[in-house]
């Protein structure tokens, strides 16, 4: 026997404006809403000027896993249950995932309300490559695994969409310019679609500059144009071990060829030990 139906719904991003005509019906129609925060979605009732008068269940982070049960028997007994977060598409960098899983073990029908997202509205106001892209979500916040995850996207060619909580922007602004480099280019968006929407577009050593001198607010979407064939190319394992020869055949030592490939190449001196195992040249 089919279970109940699973709708999703998108989101506004700040703007009620770009509430869909069927997102509006969906709201007004829905017998029960599972809401990411149930006091956004009344205001976002009142100003789209409707009615909501199915029963509201809180579902977020923090209680999402526990609401599964409620939901699952729900579906079970057939009951149509429309799923929304504060902004953008449930599941993306928002609860929704685990519902999703929920509904396909049952079963159940899943509908789609496409909505804004501020993944695609960051990368078009960004000027940046568009047409092959990454999106990265929330990404790691301790500073060690922060380093790490950019050292991963170092030599990535396609440019990259992330997300970040405004109190950690500056940290992340300047790991991107220590790894990065000063040349690449980012954009950097907040608040978007709301009354107080900004837009940086810049290099990484402009846009360091422009958050060291204000306070960062705000929903905060950052684009990273991706790495320069020439870049990808320096970084290769066989052209670092060949700098590397190079300096030894000149009279360095390894630990202070290393050192100097490392700082030339704005790289960790672990990635040029790396790229010498790779190439046999540190055995």
């Amino acid at each position: 026997m089919k279970s109940g139906e699973l709708i999703l719904a998108g989101a506004p991003l700040g703007n009620p404006g770009d509430a869909s005509l069927r997102l509006r019906q969906a709201l007004t129609q829905a017998k029960i809403i599972f809401a990411e925060d149930t006091r956004r979605l009344r205001h976002l009732a009142q100003d789209l000027e409707i009615a909501i008068t199915g029963e509201l269940r809180s579902f977020f982070a923090g209680n999402e896993r526990e609401r599964l049960s409620e939901l699952r028997a729900l579906l079970e007994a057939g009951e149509s249950i429309l799923l929304i977060t504060d902004g953008g598409m449930p599941g993306i960098s928002d609860p929704g995932y685990l519902a999703i899983q929920t509904a396909l073990e049952l079963n159940a029908d899943i509908e789609v309300l496409p909505g804004p997202s501020a993944v695609t509205t960051a990368l078009v106001l960004s000027g940046l490559p568009m047409e092959r892209f990454l999106f990265d979500g929330f990404i790691p916040r301790t500073s060690n695994a922060r380093r790490d995850y950019i050292d991963s996207i170092k030599n990535q060619p396609r440019t990259i969409v992330i997300f970040e909580a405004p109190h950690r922007t500056k940290e992340l602004i300047g790991d991107l310019l220590e790894i990065l480099g000063e040349r690449r280019q980012v954009a950097l968006c907040r608040e978007m679609t709301k009354k107080y929407q900004e837009v940086f577009r810049g290099s990484l050593y402009e846009l360091n500059q422009w958050v060291t001198e204000r306070e960062v607010l705000g929903e905060v979407t950052i684009v990273i144009a991706g790495a320069a064939p020439e870049e990808i190319t320096s970084r290769a394992p066989d052209h670092i071990a060949h700098l590397v020869g190079e300096r030894e055949r000149a009279g360095m030592d390894r630990r202070e060829a290393v050192a100097a490939v490392a700082q030339e190449l704005n790289l960790r001196k672990r990635e040029v030990f790396d790229a010498l195992v790779a190439t046999k040249m540190g055995q």
